[in-house]
């Protein structure tokens, strides 16, 4: 699996966990500047964050393909959106949160969200 980090660095116990919630090891972590200026639109800003990851077409429908989004909102939603145009679907995402008490501040993975099958759900609550 490959994973396409757009935030913090993960720890290595950070890796660990998020390979034992997907049952899958990750081969490759790329990390990838998610800076944006928030002067200038944004859609191009994501479509340069998304090509940084420096992945073919084919791979992008093929490889498994996992995601840390950035923290910036506007710049998760654009870039899922993007995604999904490059990949045919929503990609599963990493979700952090703080360890309550830690000093400094520790994040853990808390789960990893299968954007696609959220969306197949509510595609039956339409009505």
């Amino acid at each position: 699996m490959i994973l396409l980090n757009f935030s913090h660095p993960l720890s290595a116990e950070q890796l660990r966990q998020v390979e034992e919630l997907a049952g899958r090891k990750i081969e490759r972590v790329i990390e990838i500047d998610a800076q944006i200026d928030p002067r200038q639109p944004i859609v191009p800003q994501v479509v340069a964050m998304a090509d940084r990851a420096g992945l073919t077409p084919f791979e992008w429908q093929t490889l498994p393909v996992l995601i840390n989004p950035p923290s910036l909102n506007f710049s998760a939603v654009t870039l899922l959106a993007e995604l999904h145009g490059r990949c045919g679907y929503f990609p599963a995402a990493v979700r952090l949160r703080p360890v309550p008490g830690s000093i400094p501040p520790r994040f853990e993975v808390a789960e990893i969200v299968n954007l696609q099958a959220v969306r197949e759900e509510a595609r039956g609550r339409r009505g």
